[in-house]
């Protein structure tokens, strides 16, 4: 018998611990989706915005503490991405300031990509500085040159973009691109660094800017947003 009855309560500290742990994820989650780092500690915030955010309020944005914007603009020889119009239209002339982002792809020729960028992007003074996202890594090429010469073909890229917008680019480092070609070390330009909620070291030496979530909800946007943050 007393077995027996020792089963219900079993169930029911079994049932209590699933309650706890239900209401402990449902926390983490809200938390997830409304945290941003504290602004006494990081006074300038801003956000990254793309095609795949979809439609953006750019005055809600600011309104709910958005201080510039980061737009996905082009991508190796040919690729645009497909909101840029869009939201340069929406941001040229405004209070935001902006600038754009490239996804370099190592597989393509530096002079090719540099082409697509400068038809792309307007020779604006009053831009950001442009930022060079490196993700894709040079193994993916399956060519040995290609990757023996990421740095080479990165600075020759660098050296024309940055002509024709007149600024130092600022380099979007992914922590696998990083660990495989060492660029943080190699090249002096300042760092665009990931990892959500806990500051990034990865590149051996301080950022400039951090992705500090990928989940932030809030107005202006349907879904998740970049929120990024500038080293005070």
């Amino acid at each position: 018998m007393g077995r027996k009855r020792a089963f219900p309560w079993r169930w029911r500290i079994v049932a209590l611990l699933l309650l706890v742990a239900m209401i402990g994820a449902g926390w983490a989650w809200w938390q997830a989706q409304h945290w941003r780092p504290a602004r006494a500690q990081f006074a300038t915030q801003g956000v990254l915005v793309g095609a795949g955010d979809g439609a953006m309020d750019f005055t809600t944005l600011a309104a709910i503490g958005a201080d510039f914007v980061y737009v996905e603009a082009s991508s190796g020889e040919r690729g645009r991405d497909p909101r840029l119009g869009t939201n340069l239209r929406a941001l040229v002339g405004g209070d935001l300031p902006f600038g754009v982002v490239h996804s370099y792809d190592p597989c393509v020729a530096a002079d090719r990509q540099a082409g697509n960028f400068v038809t792309i992007v307007p020779r604006d003074a009053t831009m950001l500085p442009p930022v060079i996202a490196l993700d894709k890594l040079a193994s993916e090429c399956g060519d040995p040159i290609v990757e023996a010469g990421v740095e080479s073909e990165l600075t020759t890229f660098l050296n024309q973009i940055e002509s024709h917008t007149g600024q130092s680019a600022i380099l979007k480092l992914s922590p696998e691109f990083e660990e495989r070609h060492d660029i943080a070390r190699r090249m002096e330009r300042g760092l665009w660094l990931n990892r959500d909620f806990i500051q990034p070291d990865y590149a051996g030496r301080p950022w400039t800017l951090w992705t500090a979530t990928t989940h932030l909800r809030g107005e202006g946007s349907d879904g998740p947003l970049r929120w990024v943050v500038v080293q005070p």
